[in-house]
């Protein structure tokens, strides 16, 4: 599978805030850590969140955080994968040493959690929720923000978190949701996080949900290897493509590159604090 070229830098750092350096897609081997890290600086984006979602990522991201100082992490069950170990059994038992590996420093995310109602049917939905809601409390337990991965779930999600109280610092990751969904996520003080989906072409409802969102509610992120934003749509995506969807969110906003630049920064800092 082909790499993009990169794209012109930004005129002002940003974070990737969420993408799994690890993944393997199609028959492309994770690029190097050190190279994605050098890639992604050199057009402006200089700093990640490597996000761990199974037990062995998770692990492996921990080990990760402490050997690249760009590289901050986020540990959880990925809700795709709790149905499985409520069948094995295991499933409180991975969430309980998914809470220790978050105790590390240098983790400063439970998630991706959350639903996932197109990859899972109606049969793992109560496995699903049990694990979103045990993923909620650490959060709140440790003090760290929640990363939400929702499909196909929109309503499922706000109930959960309106019924479990969500964490202080929230975030609905690869936002996919509508115009009124994200009003009442940022009437709740969420953060929304767009991936390259918001420049597709058929994206016209998420860039109208985007349109919506103040600046001070606004995240950024890859979801590399996956969502590669066009013109590269299909090809690996990678952090160093940020600046591409950046772009695109700038325009959609009305706002310049630059200021939009200075709030994704300020509001990572925010909620992840520093690297």
């Amino acid at each position: 599978m082909t790499r993009p070229t990169a794209p012109d830098p930004l005129p002002i750092p940003v974070v990737d805030n969420h993408c799994h350096l690890d993944s393997r897609r199609d028959d492309a081997d994770p690029v190097p850590v050190d190279q994605v890290v050098r890639e992604a600086k050199a057009v402006g984006v200089d700093r990640l969140v490597q996000i761990g979602c199974d037990i062995v990522s998770a692990r492996w991201t921990t080990q990760v955080v402490d050997e690249h100082p760009a590289v901050l992490g986020g540990v959880a069950i990925h809700p795709n994968d709790a149905p499985g170990h409520e069948v094995a059994g295991d499933l409180d038992a991975v969430i309980d040493e998914i809470g220790t590996l978050a105790r590390h420093p240098r983790i400063r995310v439970v998630g991706e959690t959350g639903l996932d109602y197109f990859r899972t049917g109606a049969d793992g939905v109560a496995a699903q929720q049990h694990s979103f809601r045990r993923h909620i409390a650490l959060a709140k337990e440790l003090g760290l923000a929640l990363q939400i991965h929702d499909r196909d779930a929109h309503e499922d999600v706000l109930r959960i978190l309106a019924e479990e109280g969500a964490p202080a610092t929230t975030v609905l990751h690869c936002f996919s949701g509508g115009m009124e969904m994200a009003r009442e996520c940022v009437r709740r003080g969420y953060y929304l996080s767009f991936a390259g989906t918001v420049t597709f072409k058929s994206a016209k409802g998420l860039r109208d949900a985007l349109a919506v969102t103040p600046l001070e509610h606004l995240l950024v992120e890859t979801d590399a290897p996956y969502l590669t934003p066009t013109p590269h749509r299909g090809q690996l995506n990678a952090p160093y493509l940020v600046p591409l969807t950046v772009r695109a969110m700038a325009a959609t906003l009305n706002t310049s590159v630059p200021q939009l630049c200075e709030a994704l920064s300020a509001n990572s800092e925010a909620v992840y604090g520093p690297w």
